[in-house]
């Protein structure tokens, strides 16, 4: 790169002209953004998928009067199927266009289009079948993040670690992501959450096939957009779909798909900590009011058990996160279908 070239510009000229890019974005309630998304997009995207979810605003309508790129394609929703079923809408349209990768970034202005180089790279090198955003890299720019935003966000974020197995990314609901589309038919499309646990499903589902996944730093720009979530209504369901793909996770990963020692650290875990703390509470509820106190073999008896079963099920826990998937699945992979521009 000389003096004179912008980093944006570098990053642009790095992208490949081949194979197939495509772009997705779900669209609602964005028509005071979505030209400038669309006109800042690098040339090396080959598609554009504008979703116009059932957008109330006429998002897809405002793009297909206004818009001259020939790249864009407008697709409709008759109904609205939130935020992540526009992007598997879009998904499946790139993907059945022959499209070799595709990025999601947002039409609300938050997301830069010059990064798309940086997602897809990675991908293209088969270093990674899924590349996702960070907003955390760099600490100065966390000033700019609203505060509850950035504690909603350090608080998920390990609760999709545990749901997902993906220990090593972080501001895991980043909506800035790029995928090798081989993967779409993979995935079990019709069972991921269509709307705000969209990002932490599709991190579950990822982490079934065993997909290699990266961040990404980057920086959001929070301009007049509004957000739909209602936190007050989407804590319970979030809490309580992250069970869900916790126990699921653990059951295929170390009992359905294999057996190992975390598998017998985990049962072994369970079943003392389990015994100890029963024991313990039955002899509490025995002696309570009585003016008696267990003995110190007693104390011993159940104190035991919970103490060796904390450490097997950290041995567990250390198992889990040093087998984070390393080895990109993209390799084994046909190339699709050569792209229709």
């Amino acid at each position: 790169m000389t003096i004179s070239e912008s980093p944006a510009a570098a990053i642009s000229q790095a992208m490949p002209a081949n194979p197939c890019i495509a772009v997705v974005i779900p669209s609602f309630r964005v028509t005071r953004h979505i030209l400038g998304v669309i006109a800042a997009i690098p040339a090396g995207v080959h598609r554009i998928y504008v979703v116009d979810d059932a957008c109330p605003d006429g998002s897809g309508a405002l793009v297909r009067e206004r818009c001259a790129d020939p790249r864009v394609t407008v697709v409709t929703n008759e109904r609205n199927l939130g935020v992540g079923g526009a992007t598997l809408r879009g998904f499946a349209a790139a993907h059945a266009d022959g499209a070799r990768v595709v990025v999601k970034i947002d039409g609300d202005g938050q997301m830069e289009p010059a990064l798309i180089p940086r997602f897809v790279q990675p991908i293209l090198q088969q270093r990674a079948d899924y590349a996702k955003g960070n907003r955390f890299f760099d600490l100065e720019s966390l000033r700019e993040m609203p505060k509850l935003r950035l504690l909603g966000n350090a608080v998920l974020s390990f609760m999709i670690k545990l749901s997902t197995g993906y220990w090593n990314i972080f501001d895991p609901t980043n909506g800035f992501v790029a995928m090798d589309a081989r993967l779409f038919p993979l995935l079990p499309v019709s069972k991921i959450k269509p709307r705000f646990f969209f990002e932490s499903d599709l991190l579950f589902r990822l982490g079934t096939i065993r997909a290699v996944v990266i961040d990404i730093p980057m920086q959001s720009r929070y301009r007049d957009e509004t957000s739909n979530l209602k936190i007050g209504s989407s804590i319970l369901p979030f809490l309580a779909g992250h069970l869900r793909n916790t126990w699921k996770r653990i059951l295929y990963t170390y009992f359905l798909r294999d057996f190992s020692v975390a598998s017998v650290n985990l049962l072994a875990g369970l079943a003392l900590m389990g015994g100890g703390g029963a024991l313990g509470a039955y002899k509490w509820w025995q002696l309570a009011g009585t003016g008696h106190f267990a003995s110190s073999g007693t104390v011993m008896l159940a104190a035991l058990p919970i103490i060796l079963g904390f450490q097997l099920l950290l041995s567990a826990l250390n198992f889990d996160i040093q087998n984070v998937p390393r080895d990109s699945i993209g390799k084994y992979l046909d190339d699709p279908a050569p792209a229709r521009h």
